[in-house]
């Protein structure tokens, strides 16, 4: 499968046709952005750690049932994706408060939630990507309640997952942001990528933060952070 057109350059990556109508190519670049872009760096390798991260947690979503638009994995920064039509949905869970949701609602950052929070933003970097909820979301004929219902369930899977499977390299699974996408036969399937770009992980010992936040607030060790959380993994699910 080889690259055709350039479809898409996003912050992170470039996608492309194949001759496959139904088949894209990802390419992972080396680029960090935050504040809607406002905010620039990049490290060299961190596209091709979170593309073979991102692919190795695909992997075990979908031993858990958790349908994704993975096909193959291509070279270290290179992967064959379904093609999807992306909903403009950020669809972000949380289970310990932190970032912007601190910062809304004047909650201690750290404080563990009882349950998993859902929240929505309108993918529209114009608007600054606006939080809105399921009436918003159906107001803007974004989406129908069956879709509705249907990303809920994945995001929850999606989070249970996550939290065992992190745990199990000493890593709290904090909060998380995924894409959903329907595919040509009209499946809600998990798309974009998970690694640490999109959660926020910390450290389950020492509540290091282990993700973007060392690019976000300079705390320093940016890229050494990401080879760290890619290492843990690695060495955990041989």
């Amino acid at each position: 499968m080889t690259k055709k057109e350039l479809l898409y350059e996003g912050k992170a990556k470039k996608v492309y046709s194949t001759e496959d109508p139904d088949l894209c190519i990802f390419e992972y670049k080396d680029d960090a952005t935050a504040f809607n872009g406002i905010k620039k760096g990049s490290f060299e390798g961190k596209g091709e750690i979170n593309n073979q991260m991102a692919n190795f947690i695909f992997r075990l979503l979908e031993k858990r049932g958790i349908r994704t638009h993975m096909v193959e994995e291509l070279s270290k920064r290179e992967t064959l994706v379904k093609k999807v039509d992306i909903i403009p949905l950020e669809v972000i869970v949380r289970n310990i408060a932190a970032g912007s949701f601190s910062k809304r609602y004047g909650v201690e950052e750290g404080t563990p939630f009882a349950e998993p929070t859902l929240e929505y933003s309108y993918k529209n970097d114009e608007l600054g990507d606006p939080l809105i909820n399921d009436s918003h979301a159906l107001a803007l004929g974004i989406v129908s309640k069956d879709d509705l219902k249907a990303i809920a369930d994945i995001a929850y899977a999606v989070n249970d997952a996550l939290k065992e499977i992190f745990a199990k390299v000493g890593i709290k699974l904090v909060d998380f942001k995924i894409e959903v996408g329907k595919t040509s036969d009209g499946e809600i399937v998990l798309a974009d990528e998970i690694s640490p770009d999109t959660c926020r992980l910390w450290d389950a010992e020492t509540n290091k933060k282990l993700d973007k936040d060392r690019f976000r607030r300079d705390l320093g060790e940016f890229a050494e952070v990401y080879h760290e959380v890619w290492a843990r993994l690695k060495d955990c699910y041989k």
